[in-house]
């Protein structure tokens, strides 16, 4: 794959850091998006040794980051060649008990930023005639996830946004949009939220981070529009469609809120 630049959000730890040194270690040009200052300097030092990094601290739950991350690209002259929408956020709880304003955030970053984020940088890839756009969902994304609603039905947005922009890019140039959809993953993104009984499942069955973002890079790379990392979460989401909607949300619940 020729040399590319990519902008990739998220990028200072888990998935969004591995997709990074994948990346950096094929040549590829980098503009790293996250909030950490801290740890988006880390990265730089580690990366830049490998290939030109741009860092951008930039909080993608506010409204209006995305334009203010594409306007600040653009006038270094800049073009997006990969868009990795890697940033996320997630909230466990029931959701009559959860900060309004804390779930509201997160359909900010999940779904508004992501997709005003894709449609600016579209515009360029058009322009080229080449794009590649990857969007990090869920298994959450097939099923309702009683405990995680709000979460799950932003990962459901996610699936079928990524879906349905493929094929409107089809025969417009050589574009493809792939929607990775991870199950609990070992990183520290259930820690940091406080989705405790996604935490002890991903301790427990999840799958490494650099494992994702091993596959998730060779799934862009053959222009696969979905994929879900691992077998036992591939076997899973199959079992999901021989039962009842309603029976697999009633196990869900059992287990994601202790009942």
């Amino acid at each position: 794959m020729k040399k590319k630049t990519v902008l990739l959000t998220g990028a200072s730890e888990g998935i969004g850091l591995e997709l990074a040194k994948i990346f950096a270690a094929n040549g590829d040009r980098l503009i790293l998006i996250a909030r950490n200052h801290m740890k988006l300097n880390e990265v730089f030092r580690n990366l830049n040794q490998l290939t030109e990094v741009i860092i951008i601290e930039k909080d993608l739950s506010k409204i209006g980051a995305a334009k203010e991350i594409y306007d600040e690209i653009k006038s270094k002259g800049e073009q997006i060649d990969i868009l990795v929408n890697n940033a996320g956020m997630g909230l466990q709880g029931y959701f009559h008990q959860m900060s309004e304003q804390e779930q509201l955030r997160m359909i900010q970053l999940n779904i508004m930023t992501l997709t005003e984020l894709t449609h600016l940088c579209i515009q360029d890839m058009l322009n080229s005639g080449y794009g590649r756009v990857m969007n990090i969902a869920s298994i959450s994304s097939f099923v309702a996830t009683p405990s995680m609603a709000v979460y799950g039905a932003t990962k459901a947005y996610v699936l079928s946004f990524s879906e349905a922009l493929n094929i409107e890019l089809q025969n417009k140039g050589d574009f493809s949009v792939t929607a990775i959809c991870p199950g609990p993953t070992k990183t520290n993104f259930s820690k940091k939220n406080n989705m405790n009984n996604l935490d002890k499942i991903a301790n427990i069955i999840g799958t490494r981070s650099d494992k994702v973002a091993k596959i998730a890079y060779k799934t862009l790379i053959k222009k696969k529009i979905v994929n879900i990392p691992g077998k036992r979460y591939k076997a899973a989401i199959l079992g999901t469609k021989l039962l009842p909607r309603y029976m697999v949300q009633f196990f869900i619940g059992k287990l994601m809120l202790n009942k």
